[in-house]
Order: structure tokens, then C-alpha cells, then sequence
């Protein structure tokens, strides 16, 4: 019992809801990412850069034979998940970026400002004042 009490109190967590809301909207960026670089990004590179379809693009170790299927390096697909993890990255750098920005202007807006300091003069002037108002 006390066991299953433990996973509850582990599984209701504000954090652990959190982590998974997060994880779920992170595989569905991922795949946007991957369909707009796929779909979009590597199909236009290609154009202009004569045409070339970088899905396809790979070298041949061991061609086919008999029921052997064919032994082969898809650099292609390295090439375009190299493109994948670059977008996302910057994606998420400018996401933190802009919650940062956000978080120091909040900060700088609920900072009460220091009291000056006041002047040796100021302080002066000021026991001056006092010993005359006793007078």
C-alpha cells in the first residue's frame, strides 16, 4: 500500500505533469520541424543547388543479391537531420531567449529602487537643521 500511496504522490506531482506536457509538445515540434525541413527546406536547397534530392543521396557498401537487401550509407538522411537538430536548436535558443528577456524585465519592474545615498554635505546640512529646530 504504501508503495502504490508513493507512485501517486510521484505521479500527481505539478512537476512530473509538467515534464510530460513538455515532452509531448516537444515530439510535436520535432515533427514539424522534420516535416517543414524535409517537405520544405531540403526540396528548395536542392533546387538550387541543381536539383539534387538529398533523401537520396548514398553511398552503396554492398549492392543487392538474392534475398540480401543492399548495404548502404544514407548520408542524405544524416544531412537533413543535421538541418533537423539546427533549426530545433535555434528554435529553442530564441524561445529561451525571449522567456529570459521577459523574466529580467519583470525582475527590473518589481526591483524597488535603492534609496541614494545621501552626501557628507547632505548629512551636514542635515544635523544642522535638527540642532536648530531643538533651539
Amino acid at each position: 500500500m504504501k508503495l502504490l500511496k508513493e507512485f501517486k504522490e510521484f505521479a500527481v506531482k505539478g512537476n512530473v505533469i509538467d515534464m510530460a506536457v513538455g515532452i509531448i509538445i516537444g515530439l510535436a515540434f520535432g515533427k514539424v520541424v522534420t516535416s517543414m525541413v524535409g517537405d520544405i527546406i531540403m526540396p528548395a536547397l536542392g533546387l538550387l543547388i541543381s536539383g539534387i534530392d538529398f533523401s537520396q543521396l548514398a553511398i552503396t557498401l554492398q549492392a543487392a543479391t538474392g534475398d540480401r537487401e543492399a548495404v548502404i550509407i544514407s548520408y542524405g538522411k544524416f544531412i537533413q537531420t543535421i538541418v533537423d537538430f539546427i533549426i530545433i536548436a535555434f528554435a529553442i535558443f530564441m524561445m529561451i531567449k525571449a522567456i529570459n528577456s521577459l523574466r529580467r524585465k519583470e525582475e527590473a519592474e518589481n526591483e524597488t529602487p535603492a534609496e541614494p545615498v545621501p552626501s557628507r554635505e547632505e548629512l551636514l546640512l542635515a544635523e544642522i537643521r535638527d540642532l536648530l529646530k531643538t533651539k
